[in-house]
């Protein structure tokens, strides 16, 4: 879900961008970063605690 967020607001930057809207593109974008790194974080997370053996 969360990728899903950070590329609509990835698009939703890309749209602005081109219509000249400065100010809301550069949010857009900037809210896009900050949540694909949170998807990062979180998924390289599960990741490595989801490869310990059983005891």
């Amino acid at each position: 879900m969360m990728l899903f967020w950070s590329l609509t607001f990835l698009v939703l930057a890309m749209i602005a961008g081109v219509l000249g809207f400065a100010g809301i593109a550069g949010a857009a974008a900037t809210a896009a970063k900050v949540i694909f790194l949170l998807f990062l974080v979180l998924f390289l997370v599960s990741f490595l605690v989801g490869r310990r053996p059983l005891s």
